[in-house]
């Protein structure tokens, strides 16, 4: 079977750390440019991001220089499964009642549904929010977690924006036309912004706060 793009990464970082290496000293040990395997190199330009694979010569490289075989480097991303994770889903109206719940306060009984978890990969990261203008939604120091191979990005959802200044801002998508988009605050006591499309790098909606 096939390995997906995120299984045939992740093989790689855990060949390096099994060499003790990371994905870098890995890279030099096989003789190639030290950001060879950089996350950065992973995904090319696009809306969402291109997927970008290793060589043929890489990887030759690199099992040569660790004495892996091609077998066992694809035993390393059998723990990788593409399934989502999940957990129990049940509405609050229902969770009132009897039967749902064991002594302990788990879940319990069968007529629990479930909700998928963000899913990990190359394009996920996690941001800090700073500033009170998501207040009281987002307050300060809560974190954000974006996935920017997310397409999904729609008027309504929470986003986290990089602007072509640098700034990079979480806000709500209240307007997005062809040529703008509208990013407001939460706190009133900041003004929505009309940003030009042209001057927003990536925008990325938010999946899930740590509060």
């Amino acid at each position: 079977m096939p390995l997906s793009h995120a299984q045939l990464w992740k093989a790689v970082d855990a060949l390096a750390r099994r060499e003790g290496l990371t994905a870098s000293g890995l890279a030099r040990r096989a003789g190639l440019d030290a950001t060879s395997f950089n996350p950065s190199k992973r995904f090319g330009p696009g809306d969402p991001p291109r997927p970008r694979w290793p060589s043929t010569e890489s990887m030759t490289l690199i099992l040569a220089a660790t004495g892996v075989s091609l077998a066992d480097f694809a035993a390393l991303a059998e723990d990788a499964p593409d399934r989502p994770t999940t957990v129990p889903l049940l509405g609050l109206a229902r969770a009132g009642q009897d039967g749902f719940f064991d002594d302990a306060g788990l879940p319990t009984g069968d007529g629990w549904e479930e909700t998928e978890l963000p899913r990990v990969n190359d394009t996920t990261f996690s941001l800090q929010i700073t500033g009170d203008s998501m207040s009281p939604l987002y307050r300060e120091g809560d974190r954000v977690i974006v996935d920017r191979s997310d397409p999904a990005v729609r008027r309504g959802d929470r986003v986290v924006a990089r602007l072509a200044s640098g700034e990079v801002v979480a806000k709500e998508l209240t307007g997005l036309t062809a040529r703008t988009a509208t990013l407001s605050s939460i706190n009133p006591e900041y003004p929505p912004r009309i940003v030009a499309r042209r001057d927003i790098e990536w925008m990325a909606r938010i999946l899930w706060v740590s509060q």
